[in-house]
């Protein structure tokens, strides 16, 4: 009997604990597909209803191209700011974020047939889900792995601007494939590592914060993903 409520407490503890992790990933999955449907709404209410508005404006606009490529990186540096200050604030951030890169998808997507966009969302999709299912269950280190795709993914960054000169197709679609494989390992990372963080500082920062933290670098795990997947899909079929 005294050893029953001797572990009545540490059982209660532990429950308390995967009910608010449970909590925290969904919300930050919740806001990452939040994300991810914004983006997607924007690009096809881009490409249909507001199609003479958008690309007449960026025709006489040029400059605002560059604009539109830059501002997210500046949004991301600022919910990396201010994510823990004023959550709220972020989440906003997050959803200008996804706006704007649904601008950038609508852009892009005239080079590319329905079917190739079809065939990479669902093939993004599928793959995301899965590997933010295995860093989030596997207790497996991925830290490792998430180094070096990290310092894979600089190295190929500076090969595409140099390729950007270049301008070699066949060095464009290996570049893809490689592409992929980096953003592979930094998904399952990425869940991985929010998932620790959360276990270790959740009661000392905000969960809010934290989950639009979290649900940004899943969300552009998740678009360049489908960037990659859209280019192979893209160059495959014009082969």
């Amino acid at each position: 009997m005294n050893n029953f409520f001797s572990q009545e407490p540490q059982r209660r503890e532990v429950n308390t604990d995967a009910i608010g992790l449970n909590r925290f990933l969904t919300r930050m999955y919740g806001n990452m597909a939040l994300a991810v449907l914004v983006s997607a709404l924007t690009a096809y209410l881009s490409m249909t209803t507001f199609r003479a508005v958008v690309f007449s404006f960026f025709a006489a606009h040029t400059g605002m191209v560059w604009l539109v490529l830059l501002l997210p990186i500046a949004l991301s540096m600022g919910i990396g700011f201010s994510a823990q200050r004023n959550p709220v604030g972020s989440f906003i951030m997050l959803m200008a974020t996804a706006v704007i890169y649904g601008f950038v998808f609508a852009l892009i997507a005239g080079a590319y047939t329905g079917a190739n966009i079809a065939a990479a969302f669902l093939s993004s999709a599928v793959i995301f889900v899965y590997l933010a299912i295995y860093g989030t269950v596997t207790k497996r280190d991925l830290s490792r792995a998430g180094s070096q795709a990290s310092a894979a993914l600089i190295a190929l960054i500076i090969a595409m601007v140099i390729n950007m000169f270049l301008q070699s197709p066949a060095i464009t679609y290996i570049f893809s494939f490689i592409a992929v494989i980096i953003f592979v390992v930094l998904t399952a990372w990425d869940a991985q590592k929010m998932k620790n963080i959360y276990l270790q500082y959740g009661d000392q920062v905000s969960a809010s914060g934290l989950a639009v933290m979290g649900a940004l670098q899943l969300y552009l795990d998740f678009i360049n993903l489908f960037i990659q997947l859209l280019q192979i899909f893209g160059m495959s079929s014009r082969d």
